[in-house]
């Protein structure tokens, strides 16, 4: 899901050595990478890194520092800040991390948003729940990924889910803080931007998430002007953003934004249906280098994420070399190793893995993408072995 390894690549390709600062390299596909140095060091730690980058220094020229993951990215503001390196605003970023902060400035604003409660405890919940109505979106207040989110349709399902957020089951980066939102129904949209400018916008329809979504130019006109007004409102107009939005009764209503940019496979995507290349430009941008976001072609490109049907053990997956060989295909990809043990979550944990492909339309891609699936399969063992 992340894309350490498309970073890494793409700063090869500029002739540039990269060099990764991670507190668990292992986690990452781009450990390993070839002619790649990879230091382990607590990446929460500014002394720590500043001390590091300072010792690098005497063998190298720092061209630039960059993330892929919001959960370090205001660090890494900070780092271009103290090397006088082109960076992200580090306040922005991590007002925008706090979703209950970023709701308070998007709202501030008059951007779009759902009706929203902060609770701390399980009755602030249960209140703000029934304040809002039946269904909620519970969820920490930091995160990312959304781990530890939930649609809760029920009061019961809300009781449950706060009792797993509270329960010592969730891992809570900063204190316990739950935010409890409206639910916001509709067709949902992905929107990238990179500085002030709207690159991409996606849609998730059947399964699949699709570049570009197929919009009229009114409603296009409107994701983007409520996209571009959240920058504004949250001082994220340099680097990369992704804005989440669905499409309700009264129009765009912001979900999230993601001060960064959308993880693996959407790059991807981008640089088929687009011809831009966001992950260059992003590189660029950090070492001072003049970005291309021009485009150069259209077409439909669309991704299929894998999605563990149960828990238990994942014993094998396959079928990726008949998958990549359908005429259509750019890319099939199984995350981790099997054996592996499964634990149903509801977020990005379930992903097994994903498929992209892109053709000359919409109705082509879907189907290209249908019969490479099709074609995969794998066998998981629940839990006690029966199966």
């Amino acid at each position: 899901m992340g894309s350490g390894l498309l970073y890494v690549q793409a700063a090869q390709r500029l002739g540039l050595q990269p060099i990764t600062l991670s507190d668990n390299p292992s986690r990452y596909d781009n450990f390993g990478a070839k002619d790649v140095e990879t230091i382990c060091i607590d990446t929460d730690d500014l002394g720590a890194l500043i001390r590091e980058c300072s010792r690098l220094q005497e063998t190298y020229e720092i061209a630039g520092i960059t993330a892929a993951r919001d959960s370090v990215y205001a660090t890494v503001g900070k780092l271009c800040r103290h090397f006088e390196l082109p960076g992200p605003n580090p306040e922005a970023i991590e007002q925008c991390c706090d979703k209950y902060t970023q709701r308070q400035l998007l709202a501030a604003s008059g951007v779009p948003i759902p009706g929203y409660r902060l609770a701390a405890n399980a009755a602030d919940v249960e209140h703000s729940a029934a304040e809002i109505g039946l269904p909620v979106i519970v969820k920490p207040a930091v995160g990312s990924g959304s781990v530890g989110v939930r649609l809760c349709r029920t009061a019961r399902e809300v009781a449950e889910h706060t009792n797993y957020l509270l329960g010592g089951q969730h891992t809570w980066r900063t204190g316990p803080r739950i935010l409890v939102e409206e639910f916001a129904e509709g067709p949902g949209y992905g929107v990238d931007t990179m500085g002030n400018e709207v690159i991409a916008i996606s849609i998730f329809h059947s399964g699949n998430e699709i570049y570009p979504a197929p919009l009229t130019e009114d409603k296009h006109e409107r994701i983007t002007d409520v996209s571009l007004s959240c920058l504004r409102a949250l001082g994220l107009g340099w680097g990369p953003a992704g804005t989440e939005i669905r499409w309700t009764k009264r129009g765009p209503v912001v979900i999230e934004v993601n001060p960064r940019l959308h993880g693996s496979p959407v790059p991807q995507l981008v640089r088929l249906a687009y011809g831009v290349d966001l992950i260059t430009a992003h590189i660029k941008l950090a070492i001072g280098e003049e970005w291309d976001l021009r485009k150069r072609h259209s077409q439909t490109a669309a991704a299929r994420y894998l999605v563990a049907d149960r828990g238990g053990t994942l014993d094998w997956i396959g079928g990726d070399s008949e998958a990549a060989a359908v005429p259509g295909v750019v890319e099939v990809k199984f995350y981790g190793q099997t054996p592996r043990p499964i634990f149903r979550k509801g977020d990005y944990r379930d992903y097994l893995g994903h498929v992209i492909a892109a053709s000359s339309s919409l109705p082509r891609t879907e189907a290209i993408l249908q019969r490479a699936v099709d074609l995969i399969n794998w066998s998981i063992t629940p839990l006690g072995g029966v199966s």
